[in-house]
């Protein structure tokens, strides 16, 4: 059986609609679901952010992680759901739980109470150093009655390296789940020299570096399609900055999956500017997939 999905809670709304998000994903999937709070999530949000005082000793029980399973049960009768509460930050509880999950979700904002903040602490953090996918559910991606999940393509930036990425192969399968198309999105863009009103000096009218990028493309999808022929692709080239184009791409999707490439050292995955500006402005859940070496 597949491994179960996680989903992080703080009480937050942002949370709780990561926890719709989850439930009807572990229906899809046919998997568990777990809901995991780490009890000092509210403390950890406060002392980076210094937000105002309130009530914190008041949520630092289970109740909150029951009430987010008995939400999730509601959500999707006879869904398996599982609820834990450790002792511990947010981050460090997140990040093991990601090890063994299918996907860890998340919600878009914290407790913290940092209002100018476009992306909760604690999201960003678990985004760039996971074991696995994790998936982070913008605040303004309404999902009613389950058809965020099931209805919408999905949109996969391909990446120039790894040739099979971990993260296309992800989408891939998230298309063939819902039965939805992929949109596979490749920028690219001309020299500093050259501007987009001024042609190559070859003079043709398919400039070196789109040839470049179609042949990319095509590379990063091979292995991919032949696993799921039932997807069908929708293959876009699009000059421009790439974090631009995915953002424009977010629009109306279901999901947006990108990756997290793995460095040599040992801070784990990290996210790069494509990334951090898509997990703060998609207008759709975000997956960011870790790529292995």
């Amino acid at each position: 059986m597949d491994r179960p999905l996680v989903v992080g809670v703080d009480g937050s709304e942002s949370s709780l609609r990561a926890v719709d998000w989850a439930a009807d994903e572990a229906a899809l999937r046919g998997v568990p679901l777990r809901v995991v709070y780490a009890s000092l999530w509210e403390r950890y949000e406060r002392a980076v952010f210094a937000s105002g005082p309130g009530t914190s000793e008041q949520v630092l029980t289970d109740v909150l992680a029951v009430t987010a399973a008995k939400r999730a049960r509601r959500r999707v009768p006879g869904l398996k759901v599982t609820s834990e509460v450790v002792a511990e930050g947010p981050v460090p509880v997140l990040r093991r739980a990601s090890h063994d999950a299918g996907a860890l979700v998340l919600g878009s904002r914290g407790r913290g109470g940092a209002a100018e903040l476009l992306l909760g602490s604690v999201s960003l953090a678990v985004a760039g150093h996971a074991d696995g996918p994790v998936i982070v559910v913008r605040g303004d991606h309404d999902n009613p009655a389950g058809t965020g999940v099931r209805d919408g393509r999905i949109v996969v930036g391909v990446p120039d390296e790894p040739a099979d990425s971990e993260a296309v192969r992800f989408a891939f399968r998230e298309a063939a789940r819902r039965g939805v198309p992929l949109e596979a999105v490749r920028a690219w863009h001309r020299p500093a020299y050259e501007s987009a009103d001024q042609p190559p000096l070859t003079g043709g009218p398919d400039p070196v570096q789109r040839r470049r990028a179609e042949e990319a493309l095509e590379a990063g999808l091979r292995a991919p399609a032949g696993e799921c022929p039932s997807v069908e692709v929708r293959r876009r080239l699009v000059e421009g900055h790439a974090r631009t184009v995915l953002l424009d791409a977010s629009a109306g999707a279901a999901l947006l999956v990108v990756g997290a490439r793995q460095p040599i050292g040992p801070f784990g995955p990290q996210i790069g500017r494509v990334t951090h500006a898509v997990l703060h402005h998609a207008a759709c859940p975000v997956a960011v997939v870790p790529e292995r070496s």
